[in-house]
């Protein structure tokens, strides 16, 4: 900075300002400032500048797995709007385990990121714990939690019921639901709206049409078995999530059953070839973006106005009418 100084023939000081962008500095002079910048290769110090600031312009993200469609589309969403607002963002896998959560959690503490951007495990609570008692400004997006936190997620239920509930109308009345991993909000809200539309619509309630396919594609594939090669067979499904998604249909393919022929199926999540697949996948498809931007634009706030209320919003999802569910989409 000293060199730069001496060639602009300014004073450090004024560097600092043309630089930073802390007051307001004539155009020759911030001319001659970049120009001397320019001819130098001077960069600024990004670790000094934190141990002046407080600030490390950096944010830490903790999701599951971004091997996840969904969850690489929010990394990406996330990524572009911190980079956007001038941050870095560090990103951890939790593989949606809690000791592995606590763990990164810790790390991104560590690394001293301004705020923290959490999708919770199913039961995140030491994670929540330890970023409530450092007092890292944080935010749980796609998943809430049970904790005084900014949260932003996607709506869950009345998003199911509508899926469960258009089966209903294409004239099924056993239909069966494959359910994510226990104890996440996501998977309890996806329930809840598919147990409301059976009993709304009057439709089988027999438990063994629930079972669970633990958010995995191999686990998934084992729950189809089970409900597919049972004696009364269901003849539609509502699936929780992509990944699940794909398990169901191999299940079927493996079994000669064929969507929709024999089986109607629907799902919650949409994804990139979800329209190129035969038959076209009737899905509800979440805005990624939305839910990306927003997270980041809370965080913004929280750390520009650390005791302002704390807030828990919904991103509206869509309902995408293909053909899967036997309907002309």
């Amino acid at each position: 900075m000293a060199r730069v100084a001496e060639l602009a023939g300014v004073s450090s000081t004024t560097v600092s300002h043309v630089l930073n962008d802390t007051r307001t500095v004539n155009g020759p002079t911030k001319a001659a400032v970049l120009a001397a910048v320019a001819a130098t290769g001077y960069r600024r110090n990004a670790l000094a500048r934190s141990l002046a600031t407080s600030q490390t312009m950096t944010l830490g993200m903790a999701s599951t797995p971004v091997s996840n469609a969904y969850f690489s589309e929010l990394v990406r969403s996330v990524e572009a709007a911190a980079s956007e607002a001038g941050y870095a963002l560090l990103i951890a896998d939790t593989h949606d385990e809690p000791a592995r959560e606590l763990a990164v959690v810790q790390q991104l503490i560590d690394r001293r990121v301004d705020g923290v951007l959490l999708a919770p495990s199913a039961h995140a609570h030491d994670a929540v714990s330890l970023l409530e008692s450092a007092e890292v400004p944080t935010v749980l997006l796609d998943r809430f939690a049970d904790a005084d936190l900014d949260q932003v997620a996607p709506e869950n239920h009345d998003a199911t019921a509508l899926l469960t509930e258009h089966l209903a109308d294409a004239g099924h009345v056993r239909v069966a639901m494959v359910t994510g991993r226990e104890g996440l909000h996501s998977t309890i809200e996806r329930l809840a709206g598919y147990r409301d539309a059976v009993a709304r619509r009057g439709l089988d309630r027999d438990p063994a049409l629930v079972i669970s396919g633990g958010s995995e594609v191999e686990t998934a594939e084992r729950a189809a078995r089970t409900l597919f090669t049972a004696g009364d067979r269901p003849t539609a499904v509502v699936v929780g999530n992509n990944a699940m998604t794909i398990g169901v249909m191999k299940t079927l393919r493996t079994l000669d059953l064929t969507i929709p022929g024999d089986v109607a199926l629907v799902c919650y999540d949409d994804f990139e070839w979800a329209d190129f697949v035969e038959p076209r996948l009737t899905t509800i498809a979440q805005d990624v973006l939305a839910t990306g931007s927003r997270a980041v634009q809370m965080m913004i706030e929280r750390l520009t106005d650390p005791e302002r209320p704390t807030r828990r919003e919904r991103i509206a999802p869509r309902l995408m009418h293909r053909t899967s569910c036997g309907c002309t989409g």
